[in-house]
Formats: C-alpha cells, sequence, structure tokens
C-alpha cells in the first residue's frame, strides 16, 4: 500500500537525489549532484497479474567514474513479502538495464532499519544463488541536523534527517532546527520543503509538533490534508463565498430592491456555500430582500 511516507519518499528523491548524499559518503564516493541522475520507471511488473512497482529508480550517470541504477524503497515495518520483492527489483532492474544496481531503503524505526540491512540469501542447502543486501537510510546512518546552516546548504539532507529522526529523543530539536533553517529560503522553496517533511512524517506524534512551525502556504501535496492544504481550501471557500454574495446583491441591485444595512451584512458574512446558492436562486423571484432569509428565519407574526 502507497502511504504518505512512500510518496514523500519518492518526491524527496526523485527531484533531489542530492539526499542520498550519505550512501555515497559511505561508498566513498564523491557528494552526489543532481545533474547526474536521470529518472527511470519504477514499474518493475512483468506478468500483468502480478504487479510489483519500486518507490523510485534513478541512473546515476556521472561525468567520469561508474554508473549505475538506484533503487529506492521507503520501508516502515519488517516484512519478509518486501524483502523477495527487494531481490526481485535488484535483478529486474539489472537485467534491463544492464547495469549494477544499488538497493537504498529508508527507515525512521531503528529495528526496522537493522532489519532491512539484510542480507537476504537465497539458498538451497549450503549453496547461495543470491544475496540481497540493502544500503539502509536510518537512525544509525543519517546524521541529526542540528545545525541552520547545514540546512541552508543542503535541505534535501535536512529533509530526510527530519523524517528519518522521527521517532528518536531528539526529533523535537532537528525539526525546530530544520524549520528555522528552511525560513531563510524564498517563500515558495520554505513552503515546499515544509509539506515534503509535513507529508513524511504521516501520523507519527512529530507530524503535529512540526504543524505548529508552519505558515500559511499554497498546497504542494493535494488530497493529503497538509495545514497548508487546509489554510488554502479554507482561502478557496472564502473567495467563493465572497463571490456569490456578490452576485445575490448584484441581482436585487438590478431589481432596485432595496437593501438594507442588516440585509447586506448578513449577505456578506455567510460562508455556508449552500445557503449563499439558495438565496441566489430565489433573489432572482423574491419581492423584498428581507424573503431571502424566510425559510431560515420561519414565518412572522
Amino acid at each position: 500500500m502507497v502511504t504518505s511516507t512512500h510518496e514523500a519518499s519518492h518526491r524527496l528523491f526523485q527531484d533531489h537525489p542530492e539526499a542520498l548524499a550519505p550512501v555515497f559518503e559511505a561508498l566513498g564516493l564523491p557528494p552526489p549532484a543532481k545533474p547526474d541522475f536521470h529518472e527511470l520507471s519504477p514499474d518493475t511488473t512483468e506478468i500483468r497479474p502480478v504487479e510489483r512497482r519500486a518507490d523510485t529508480v534513478l541512473k546515476f550517470e556521472p561525468d567520469t567514474g561508474e554508473s549505475f541504477v538506484l533503487a529506492v524503497e521507503s520501508q516502515t515495518k519488517r516484512d519478509p513479502d518486501k524483502a523477495k520483492n527487494w531481490s526481485y527489483y535488484v535483478a529486474y532492474l539489472r537485467a534491463k538495464y544492464d547495469m549494477p544496481v544499488l538497493l537504498v531503503v529508508v527507515c525512521r524505526d531503528r529495528s526496522t532499519a537493522a532489519w532491512a540491512t539484510g542480507p537476504f540469501p537465497c539458498a538451497v542447502g549450503p549453496w547461495t544463488t543470491q544475496v540481497t543486501r540493502p544500503f539502509v537510510l536510518g537512525p544509525q546512518t543519517v546524521p541529526h541536523v542540528t545545525d541552520e546552516t547545514v540546512v541552508a546548504q543542503q535541505p534535501a539532507l535536512a529533509a530526510l534527517s527530519a523524517l528519518v529522526h522521527s521517532e528518536s529523543p531528539r526529533a523535537a530539536a532537528i525539526l525546530e532546527t530544520v524549520a528555522r533553517g528552511l525560513m531563510s529560503f524564498e517563500p515558495d522553496i520554505t513552503k515546499y520543503w515544509f509539506e515534503v517533511v509535513e507529508v513524511g512524517l504521516e501520523s507519527t506524534p512529530a507530524r503535529e509538533n512540526w504543524r505548529k512551525l508552519m505558515q500559511n502556504v499554497v498546497t504542494h501535496f493535494p488530497g493529503h490534508g497538509t495545514l497548508f492544504e487546509e489554510k488554502y481550501l479554507e482561502g478557496v471557500a472564502e473567495g467563493e463565498a465572497r463571490g456569490e454574495a456578490k452576485g445575490i446583491l448584484r441581482v436585487l441591485e438590478v431589481r432596485g430592491l432595496p437593501v438594507s444595512d442588516g440585509v447586506r451584512q448578513r449577505i456578506t458574512t455567510c460562508t455556508d456555500l449552500d445557503v449563499l446558492n439558495d438565496w441566489l436562486d430565489r433573489s432572482g423571484t423574491v419581492e423584498r430582500a428581507e424573503d431571502l432569509f424566510a425559510e431560515e428565519d420561519g414565518p412572522t407574526y
């Protein structure tokens, strides 16, 4: 099942593969640069009834040095079936692209991270045919980002640190540092990174802490109910309500019906779009502006 954590990981490494810096450092490779990466299809399905899809697949092609395929997976708990799928991903991508494959697994739970390192052998008796050993980006391998300078220089790594360490005792300090550091960017960039982290934190307790640090901006992840999205949709609804109110007043004006200050205020302060739509429908037939509210107010005697 694709979760918010999976989507955040997918977007993070697709758009900002420089977040893989800890992997390259551990492998003794130069720091990764975004131009050296090219996105590949994450679909590893061969037989239609059995669909398999990695979170993110990238091709690393530097000007000098070895090229290889990176398959990035986000894992929130132990799953023996997923370990079998990882072996398949590696074998399939190796055959498809004729390049070495590096499997990177992102975990925020220490026990899951320890399990995900494998190795996962495919063996018959004493003979091992294949061994899958993922490189795990987890609490043991991703640095604690507690310096705002690092956030400003490497926002992708900072976001990864916030996600991976969201269950650690230092989570609050990391989130505060990352939030302050992200505020040094242009507003649109700050908004983007705030949402990457919020979506990635998913249902963790750290998410509520993060939401308190966020400001009102337009959403980059529609449909996930982030604070930014809620505020944005509230603004859209308010705009629609203002438009409906103007339409009602305009109809009454064209029909020459007097509109008292009380009626005007009631119309312009209403935020219920269903009520406003009903008033708009009736504005073309009522004899007095006050009659718009007859059904809500009930009969007068």
